[in-house]
């Protein structure tokens, strides 16, 4: 449950067009009591309890990785009176399409046969891979809208007065977007439609009739007319000759000699106009970071130096792979970096690791990151449910239903994670579920079952109920944070420890004997009874496919991703503070405490004090803490 509410921002600046297709986001409830219409709003960022998860080094400049949703990583940072400089926010193009992680079987030290046929095993990149849904990008276009209302009005709120935003979209929504940035923003405070030109991106199916779209857009508003705005140039493919330019009783004039005639000097360099040609990050690029949505680090250096000084403070609100972050860590700027997806928060931390950067990693308690991301959590709950079932005689308000001997048909009420106005359970979205979707059930219906994440007031909302539901109808409210609680299964290791003295290393070595995650083997049981399917469908129709399973060893060292040592303290609470960390590579080349090496990984750990606690990740993302 939220802590409180932050008050914002609630009204967006008057004299602006508006688009009145959809309806902004308020908390508007409207119902009688006592022959009295009463009506309340309540408006505000949600403030959810924040968990130190760790921290690097001093972190003496407050960087941030930020897991949560933007509206609760706006109201953590306006609760603790932080404001930022420069936001650029990548978010969902609402272009329909999902997005996935691939994930790679590492290689098994342990297994002899598994290192020497490692390197032709590598070339069948199914034989050792599947793939991860990180989210999925499939909107109701009102839907978007008002989500991206709320969170353009959060983020506002955390800019400062000379505060720039840099919005990137293309043109699936970007032209309704533009519309709402006038409105939130102001028309007189837009700056720039930037165009950011490749040629170099996979396009998607494309028509002979249509033409090949090869860039993005970008809008650049501030918050005032007092912002900051650097001139940046770039190099001319030619040089050039041109008119000198001098300031003359404050105009830009062509600069003259005594004569009168104009001076000419030579020109390397030239203003960046607004067409940005930049190249997509190819696969074989040292960048690539296997993040799905991840941009060049040439764009964001362009627009952090174009819009920010040093020791300022640049926000990414949907950060993604981290460029963002990192970008802003290497130009000397502080950074805070946010997200509601598990990949992102690791890919970013351990980037900025690499680059030896001081931060804080925080989660916020906000319901989204129940298990690893909205659109997995979404999934895992519907089979989680026991009984629940697609049922067509229902509203698409309702998930689906329920069928017992008692009630019949219960239909069942699951809130959107990616809605904001239905993660928790206050009394409007109860009034809706009375007043709208209870009307339209079948008769005969004798309960429903509403599911929440959070809730505003369990007995307040209780008694709406007893006054204001159908009699004929019960309502019972179910918390779905102790059925995925109740499901969590963490990963098991086995190891041993010991102190090491010899011509090569003196410290202490963790090494790892098993390991096992069900999370992973579910996973690829599923993914290998789906292709073993497919396999025999294709030769029933006479093609000659052969199934070929993945597999994992007894030891299923291939599961694991990153190993981190912990040698401050043992308390299963504290922050983890990593004093010796390695990270396989999918090719299996150990990367030690950020630094790539050419060393295939040997099942150990190393570190120069006596560990105390240890944290696996599997290839899907999950971490476990053991205490040593």
């Amino acid at each position: 449950m939220a802590i409180k509410y932050i008050p914002y921002f609630p009204n967006t600046l008057e004299g602006q067009a508006v688009l009145d297709n959809f309806v902004r986001t308020k908390r508007l409830l409207r119902y009688r009591d006592n022959d009295q219409v009463i009506e309340r709003i309540e408006r505000g960022l949600p403030l959810y309890e924040a968990q130190l998860r760790e921290r690097r080094k001093n972190n003496a400049d407050g960087n941030l990785i930020i897991r949560g949703e933007c509206l609760s990583a706006c109201a953590y940072l306006k609760d603790k009176g932080i404001t930022v400089d420069l936001v650029y926010i990548d978010p969902p193009f609402a272009s329909g399409a999902d997005y996935a992680k691939k994930v790679y079987l590492r290689r098994n030290p342990k297994v002899a046969e598994a290192i020497r046929q490692a390197e032709s095993e590598l070339d069948i990149e199914e034989l050792r891979s599947f793939e991860e849904k990180m989210y999925g990008d499939i909107w109701n276009k009102e839907n978007y809208l008002n989500w991206m209302y709320e969170n353009l009005m959060a983020i506002k709120s955390v800019m400062s007065d000379t505060a720039s935003i840099y919005v990137h979209l293309d043109w699936h929504i970007g032209h309704y977007v533009k519309i709402l940035l006038d409105e939130i923003f102001g028309e007189d405070n837009f700056r720039n439609e930037i165009v950011w030109h490749y040629t170099n991106k996979m396009s998607g199916s494309i028509s002979p009739h249509d033409f090949v779209c090869e860039h993005d857009t970008i809008f650049r508003y501030s918050k005032s007319n007092d912002y900051y705005f650097n001139s940046i140039t770039e190099d001319r493919e030619e040089p050039i000759m041109q008119s000198k330019r001098v300031k003359v009783n404050g105009k830009n004039m062509r600069a003259r000699d005594e004569y009168g005639k104009i001076i000419y000097e030579v020109s390397t360099e030239k203003k960046i106009k607004d067409v940005w040609t930049i190249p997509y990050i190819a696969s074989t690029d040292s960048q690539r970071e296997d993040y799905a949505t991840q941009k060049p680090e040439a764009l964001l250096e362009r627009i952090i130096k174009a819009s920010s000084n040093e020791g300022m403070v640049v926000a990414d609100f949907f950060g993604g792979s981290g460029v963002t972050a990192a970008v802003a860590n290497r130009l000397g700027r502080k950074f805070i970096h946010a997200d509601i997806n598990i990949n992102s928060i690791q890919t970013t931390r351990d980037r900025l690791v690499a680059a030896d950067a001081e931060f804080d990693v925080l989660e916020i308690k906000d319901g989204v990151s129940l298990y690893r991301n909205p659109v997995q959590t979404m999934e895992r709950l519907k089979k989680l449910i026991p009984g629940l079932r697609n049922e067509d005689a229902l509203d698409k308000f309702w998930e689906g239903s329920i069928v017992d001997t008692k009630y019949g048909m219960t239909p069942v009420y699951l809130p959107n994670l990616m809605d904001g106005g239905t993660r928790v359970l206050d009394k409007p979205l109860m009034n809706r579920i009375i007043r709208e979707a209870m009307p339209d059930l079948p008769d005969g219906t004798k309960r429903v079952i509403v599911y929440y994440i959070d809730i505003d007031n369990r007995e307040e909302i209780e008694q709406f109920i007893k006054e204001e539901g159908n009699p004929l109808i019960e309502i019972e409210l179910r918390d779905l944070k102790q059925i995925l609680d109740d499901m969590v299964v963490e990963d098991a290791a086995e190891w041993t420890l010991s102190e090491v003295s010899d011509n090569l290393f003196n410290g202490w070595k963790v090494e790892i004997t098993h390991f096992q995650s069900d999370r992973v083997l579910r996973k690829i049981d599923e993914l290998n009874q789906k292709n073993q399917l497919q396999v025999l469908q294709q030769n029933a129709k006479g093609k000659n496919k052969t199934y070929v399973p993945i597999h994992v060893s007894d030891e299923g060292l291939e599961t694991i991703e990153w190993i981190s040592l912990d040698c401050s303290t043992a308390e299963k609470t504290a922050p983890w503070h990593s004093d010796s960390e390695i990270k396989i590579d999918k090719q299996g080349y150990v990367i030690r405490n950020g630094v790539k090496t050419a060393e295939y990984w040997d099942g150990c750990i190393r570190c120069d004090n006596k560990p105390l606690r240890m944290m696996i990740r599997n290839i899907c993302g999950d971490e476990t803490m053991f205490v040593l």
